[in-house]
């Protein structure tokens, strides 16, 4: 038998919550955003379903899966959100069909050295705010007539990413800055995430950038996924391998973080911080049980973690656990350990077995 630990990848969510974004960005095309392992949930699957069900294009930051997605035929369009970091990436761009971002001089200055035959796409980012990467005010000007005058080049797409689309700040402050800085200028654009999505109609442009909302996690901290209409894409499950009996005063774990205030029973998951499961989850992180919800209790350890089960007298070994996915949303639990859903999802770990649905 093996660890009763797995992650189940539900590939009919995936399709619907791409319905989703398409029901709010209806005259918009769709670059999906599938980097760090199309966030824990397998970049290839989730291409390959992506692609299946008519996604226009894709966004990563790494080189070898944007190659490895051409070599396995998909003919979307494939975006690096970083760009390249080198000029010998420059020769495998062109041959693989493959976009590049280009957010500053050192990219403009190795784009010299490319064949005139490359007919690299590229998206200019804009800096309207983020401060993080891109051309801001007259720098961005100097750096577009850079690429229209570079044979090497081909079509250009202007993007933007937004710092606040989140939260109550929103977007008009950067989209004003965004108007000023492309005001008489007629290209493709490419800003919205997944907040500006769903909260921000103006933003939608040309072409939209879901990235969380695909997996069915929110991302906004005071609207859940389910309202929303989103699916959990990925349920992390495992199962009680033992039970202890605790009396008033004994303790739970490395350091008794926890101690017992009455006769408790505890419940044993095969489940730890090694599989991805966050160490700085509290004791009071929402776990599902059986169909029960219920709470962890002490520290998470490296392969196992405890929950409460005093309520639930039905609950010994074997019992099913939902740490996180279907039934017990995983940006509740990303909540209860002071993070986002985004982190708990990128974190799934090599060594846990993934089943894929649908």
């Amino acid at each position: 038998m093996y660890r009763p630990l797995s992650a189940t990848i539900d590939l009919s969510a995936l399709r619907h919550n791409l319905g989703v974004v398409r029901g709010h960005a209806k005259s918009s095309r769709v670059l999906a955003v599938i980097k760090a392992n199309a966030y824990g949930h397998g970049v290839m699957r989730v291409a390959r379903a992506l692609a299946a069900a008519g996604v226009d294009g894709f966004a990563l930051l790494e080189l070898d899966a944007a190659i490895a997605l051409r070599e396995a035929g998909l003919q979307q369009r494939i975006v690096l959100l970083e760009g390249f970091f080198d000029a010998r990436e420059l020769a495998l761009l062109a041959r693989h069909r493959i976009d590049t971002a280009v957010h500053g001089a050192d990219q403009l200055a190795m784009l010299q050295q490319a064949s005139e035959n490359a007919r690299l796409n590229v998206l200019l980012k804009l800096n309207t705010g983020m401060n993080r990467l891109g051309f801001a005010d007259a720098a961005f000007a100097d750096a577009l007539a850079a690429l229209r005058a570079n044979a090497a080049v081909g079509e250009i797409t202007l993007m933007t990413h937004f710092a606040n689309s989140d939260d109550a700040r929103g977007v008009a402050w950067q989209m004003a800055a965004l108007e000023k800085m492309t005001q008489g200028i007629a290209l493709p654009r490419s800003l919205a995430n997944s907040a500006a999505i769903l909260r921000y109609p103006q933003t939608h442009a040309d072409w939209v950038r879901p990235g969380i909302m695909l997996y069915g996690a929110t991302p906004f901290a005071d609207v859940s996924a389910a309202q929303l209409g989103l699916r959990p894409v990925m349920t992390l499950s495992s199962c009680i391998i033992g039970v202890q009996q605790l009396k008033a005063g004994d303790t739970v774990g490395y350091g008794g973080a926890y101690t017992a205030t009455r006769d408790t029973r505890i419940g044993v998951v095969a489940c730890g911080y090694a599989d991805g499961y966050p160490r700085h989850a509290p004791g009071g992180t929402p776990v599902r049980v059986g169909g029960a919800m219920t709470v962890t209790v002490g520290r998470v350890s490296m392969d196992m973690l405890c929950v409460d089960i005093t309520g639930l007298p039905d609950a010994t070994v074997g019992t099913p656990v939902t740490l996180w996915g279907e039934g017990n949303p995983v940006d509740d639990v990303a909540a209860a350990a002071g993070t986002v859903g985004y982190e708990l999802l990128c974190a799934l770990a090599a060594r846990v077995p993934v089943v894929e649905l649908g």
